[in-house]
């Protein structure tokens, strides 16, 4: 498969396009990014989420990342908003894809509770656009230096943008295809009522019918736009089918934040460069250029290995749960980075205690004491946080002079609209077992009943 691709990337490094899709995909990035950004401190999250609360869910291997403080965290996000803004207008283009990926990736990995599957999607298109010409035309740097102006740039440059979006499509469609999704109608038979508000469609909402169209739908729709889009004589109707589609995510699901948007803004890259030079024509100052000028890379061979790198990578992440025994949805071992998007309604309680070494000294732990609601949320139901937040209760209560801590946890959780089950062992001493891409042969198995 890796010779394959990488023949593949060959013939697309050594094809030329026009330049006009790039470019059109750096300005509504760089503003959906810049308004992104700017919500984001509007609605006061930068403190609330990652000032304010005493500990964080870091990544596996990344606990060396840690929040700034206040001023640090505003500046920050300020500088972030500033280098997207500049990405759109192509100033100190280079710069500024640099800084807005190392910042937003940063911000990312602080806490894992924030995990958003668009937020994954940005910080790789992001270190995409660090090797990519964007800034090439209709840009600020390329009205200051008029020698970099380019009308076409290699194949690749466009088609590795079509291809992640198509990952983050396709991935999401084989996700849906599993019992729940397709036969239980889960979790729409549990979110849809909640939309009975909704004029015209509201009492449709309790029907089991709607929410096995809403899934079956969702279903195929994933797994076949993408063909769709690349189809020229589909693409259009295949565009309106992402609108409408997204559209109406944004509206029975409001929480998914700028998920839709993102989709809708980033899946113009799929029109053809004809469309796009069209498109770019209605903006100020946009100069078409008649002249052949091509953007050519210095280390080709070096290029071809490193795309086809990207790609297996792309290919491998989202199939590694495969490596884990159990019910994925369950254990949650491999379910992150897969593009795995609303498939699923989970929620927990959880209650931990700690004792001494001797278990003469009990201690009920307030979780509120340490987590934020958001943090408790998500940690009740995801085993890497129930281990990581058990050993951060060891250390805190052997600092108040516990001897040895061990913590034990009863733990409750509802999946897709089954019974509370209990999650964990609760005679395992969470403090003592290991963190990282384990198996968690401490979580209990799924039955559904």
């Amino acid at each position: 498969m890796a010779d394959s691709i990488l023949n593949y990337v060959k013939s697309l490094r050594d094809r030329q396009v026009s330049i006009a899709p790039l470019v059109t995909f750096r300005i509504v990035f760089g503003l959906l990014m810049f308004a992104g950004i700017l919500r984001f401190w509007w609605r006061g999250w930068i403190t609330s989420v990652y000032v304010l609360p005493e500990f964080h869910f870091t990544y596996t291997g990344f606990d060396w990342v840690k929040p700034l403080r206040a001023d640090g965290m505003h500046l920050l996000f300020a500088l972030i908003a500033l280098a997207a803004l500049f990405i759109a207008l192509g100033f100190l283009y280079r710069v500024a894809t640099v800084i807005f990926f190392l910042g937003f990736t940063y911000v990312e990995l602080i806490d894992a509770t924030t995990y958003l599957n668009h937020y994954y999607f940005i910080s790789l298109v992001a270190f995409l656009l660090i090797f990519l010409p964007a800034n090439r035309d209709y840009s600020i740097d390329a009205r200051v230096r008029p020698g970099i102006r380019r009308k076409f740039v290699p194949a690749w440059c466009i088609g590795i943008i079509r291809f992640q979006l198509g990952i983050v499509y396709f991935f999401a469609g084989l996700a849906k295809l599993n019992v729940d999704w397709l036969f239980n109608a889960q979790p729409m038979r549990t979110w849809l009522p909640a939309k009975t508000h909704l004029p015209i469609v509201g009492p449709y909402m309790y029907e089991a019918w709607v929410a096995y169209l809403f899934s079956w739908f969702g279903a195929i729709y994933d797994l076949f736009i993408v063909f769709f889009l690349l189809n020229r004589r589909t693409t259009l109707a295949a565009y309106a089918v992402v609108v409408i589609f997204h559209v109406a995510t944004a509206i029975f699901f409001p929480g998914i934040g700028m998920f839709p948007y993102v989709m809708i803004s980033c899946t113009l890259i799929y029109f053809s460069g004809a469309f796009h030079e069209k498109l770019l024509s209605l903006l100020p100052f946009y100069r078409k250029g008649s002249e052949v000028t091509v953007y050519r890379y210095k280390y080709p061979k070096a290029l071809s290995w490193g795309i086809s790198i990207y790609i297996l990578i792309q290919l491998i992440v989202p199939l590694r749960f495969l490596a884990y025994p159990g019910k994925l949805f369950w254990n949650e071992e491999g379910y992150r980075f897969s593009w795995r998007v609303m498939l699923m309604e989970k929620s927990g309680a959880a209650y931990f205690k700690v004792t001494n070494k001797e278990k003469t000294q009990y201690f009920e732990v307030n979780n509120a004491e340490f987590l934020t609601p958001l943090q408790e949320k998500m940690m009740s139901t995801q085993p890497d946080m129930i281990v990581k937040y058990a050993h951060f209760l060891a250390d805190e209560y052997k600092k108040r002079g516990v001897n040895e801590p061990q913590v034990y946890a009863e733990i409750y959780v509802l999946l897709n609209g089954d019974r509370s089950k209990l999650f964990v062992d609760t005679s395992v001493n969470l403090a003592a077992q290991p963190q990282g891409f384990v198996h968690y042969s401490w979580v209990l198995p799924y039955n559904r009943k």
